[in-house]
This record gives structure tokens, C-alpha cells and sequence, in this order.
């Protein structure tokens, strides 16, 4: 078997009914951005975001109009809501209040000591546990040593049920600033890449530098921040983690195509890929251009399909099984993994 990564220790925190640090798993979060007075719209994203595969959703709270709006939001979201608040610590407070499962403050901007020892009050009424949120493009001081200097506030008034988050838009200065806080406090820690950008490089922005913060052993929770609709965000997450096998879902292999190829290779690898999506069960399915990269290159895989002129045949741990027209590859493929599932 590969070898496992070895998760950095953190304490638990509990988001609503999702736990994370400790030995939990690694939770995808994601934002919404529609308006947050919209709450029809507002609770239509998060559901997509659910069905995607999300696991706690972060909602803007920028004024009272807001304020009441995410009260609705949150007694009809089937998510945890984390309420995002900035500079007024009044809609902290009433977030906490409405009911918010998690709070996401940057202290810094929050209207001094006084007023944030209000918002502590109010979390530890209700035990909400509070992200405290530092960026470097609002940060004057190191990320770590400004986080650490909150983290002494906080405890300083008995409150412990903290989150941290160390974002950069710059990879190598997120990988050092959560590196080296990880080393002075065990808080579990939200990791991203603040602001990756739009859609495709984004993605490959977060996934260099979540990929490698998830091989030390650093991560609780992880939001791929993209220039895009939130599930896309929540699917490139999922995608990051199943590819360090820190989550339990399918994974698709396919060949990268080639002259050899006489099917529409690219077309059935995302139709396979998007209906693998729902099933949360470790899995390998192997999606092949033809005999060549067929069973023999892809035995490892649970399932497969390998395809020729027209035809291709459908495998399960390098076995040939059948051979069927190309328009039925997908069906035929899917059957077997749903009557081998039903009997696993």
C-alpha cells in the first residue's frame, strides 16, 4: 500500500454537527456569492454547493440588512454557515445570535479591544467557535506573528475555540506562514490560497500549494478560492483531496489520448468522472483509449473500459469481462459498479 500521510495533531472543534481537527476529516468549505438579502438565491447556491460535496458554507454579513437575512439563511441552509464579518462587531455579535455555527473575523479590524471581548462574550454564550482570519494583503506585520498575538488575546480571556486561517495570495509565503504556526499553536487550521484567481489557474494555484500544506500534514479544513460559482471551488477541493487519498470517493485514471485512439476517449472520461461523483466510496475506475493502455496499464483499477473501433471492452482488476458497442460503455460500466456496490 502507498504510504499514508500523517496529519499534524489539532485540537477538535465542532462547526455545527461537522467536527474537525483531531482525526476528522479534512472538511471542504466554500462561499457564496450571491447577495446575501437574496435568500432564496442565497440557499440555492449553498444547496448546490452540498450536493457537490461541500461541507461547511461561509456567507457575507455586511450590514444589518444582511444580519436578518442570514437568519433566514441559516434555518433553511442543510449546511453549517459560517457568518463572514467585517470591522462591526454588532453583526458579529448578532451572527452569533441568529444562530451562525461559526464565526470569521480578522481582529485587526474590529473597533479595538473592548468590542472584541464583546464578540468573545457572545461566542462563549452560545460555544461558536471563532476563525480568526489574517491575509497578507491587509496584514502591516508577519502573518504569523500577527496571528499569534490574537491567539494570546483570545486566551487571554479564557477562549480556546478558535480556527486559524494564514492566507497569501502568494504560495511559498502561505506554505511558510502555516508551516511555522503550526509549530506554536495547535489550533486547527483552514489552509487556502487567498484570491488563486479565475477557474483553470486557480485551480493549479491551489492545488501546488494546498497539495503541498496537505503533505505535512497541515490542513482541518480547505477552500480552493477561484474567480468562479462556489461549486467549482468545492469540486477542485474534493479533486485535491482524493488525489493525496485524503477522501473517500471514486477516482477516474484515463489515458492522456493519442493517435492510437478510435473513440471519443475525452468525452466519456468527464461523463464517467461526473456521474462518479455522488458515490462516496473508494474507488478506482479506468477510463482507456484503447488495448494498448487498456487492462494491462490499468489493473489496479476496481473497474474500467477500454475502447476500440466502435466497441470497447469493460474490465475489473485487469479481467477482460465483456465486450460491448461504445454507446454502451458508460451504462455497462455503471451497472457492474452499482451491482458490485450493492453487494461490497
Amino acid at each position: 500500500m502507498p504510504p499514508q500521510i500523517k496529519r499534524l495533531p489539532t485540537r477538535v472543534v465542532s462547526i455545527g454537527p461537522v467536527k474537525i481537527g483531531g482525526s476528522n476529516p479534512i472538511a471542504v468549505q466554500s462561499m457564496t456569492n450571491t447577495f446575501t438579502t437574496d435568500v432564496r438565491a442565497t440557499v440555492r447556491q449553498i444547496k448546490a454547493c452540498a450536493d457537490a460535496g461541500c461541507a461547511i458554507i461561509r456567507v457575507a454579513v455586511p450590514d444589518q440588512k444582511a444580519l436578518a437575512a442570514f437568519a433566514a439563511i441559516k434555518k433553511l441552509s442543510p449546511l453549517p454557515v459560517v457568518a463572514d464579518i467585517h470591522f462591526d462587531y454588532r453583526l458579529a455579535v448578532g451572527a452569533i445570535e441568529a444562530g451562525a455555527d461559526k464565526i470569521r473575523i480578522n481582529p485587526g479590524n474590529l473597533q479595538g479591544a473592548a468590542k472584541l471581548k464583546e464578540i468573545i462574550a457572545a461566542a462563549k454564550k452560545r460555544h461558536v467557535p471563532i476563525r480568526i482570519g489574517v491575509n497578507s494583503g491587509s496584514a502591516k506585520k508577519d502573518l504569523v506573528r500577527l496571528a499569534s498575538e490574537y491567539c494570546e488575546f483570545f486566551e487571554a480571556q479564557k477562549f480556546y475555540n478558535l480556527v486559524l486561517s494564514l492566507k497569501s495570495s502568494s504560495v511559498v509565503d502561505s506554505l511558510d506562514a502555516y508551516t511555522r504556526m503550526a509549530r506554536r499553536r495547535d489550533y486547527p487550521l483552514h489552509i487556502g490560497i487567498t484570491e488563486a484567481g479565475t477557474e483553470y489557474y486557480g485551480a493549479l494555484k491551489s492545488a501546488v500549494g494546498l497539495g503541498a500544506l496537505l503533505t505535512r500534514g497541515l490542513g482541518d479544513t480547505v477552500r480552493v478560492s477561484l474567480t468562479a460559482n462556489p461549486v467549482k471551488e468545492v469540486l477542485a477541493a474534493r479533486h485535491i483531496l482524493k488525489s493525496l487519498g485524503l477522501l473517500a470517493c471514486p477516482e477516474v485514471i484515463s489515458c492522456p489520448t493519442c493517435g492510437r485512439t478510435q473513440i471519443d476517449i475525452i468525452g466519456l472520461a468527464n461523463t464517467v468522472e461526473q456521474r462518479l461523483q455522488k458515490l462516496n466510496k473508494n474507488l478506482t475506475v479506468a477510463v482507456m483509449g484503447c488495448v494498448v493502455n487498456g487492462p494491462g496499464e490499468a489493473a489496479q483499477a476496481d473497474y474500467g473500459i477500454a475502447g476500440g473501433r466502435g466497441q470497447g471492452i469493460i474490465f475489473a482488476k485487469g479481467r477482460r469481462l465483456k465486450t460491448v458497442p461504445e454507446r454502451k460503455l458508460v451504462e455497462e460500466l455503471f451497472k457492474l459498479i452499482e451491482r458490485s456496490s450493492r453487494f461490497s
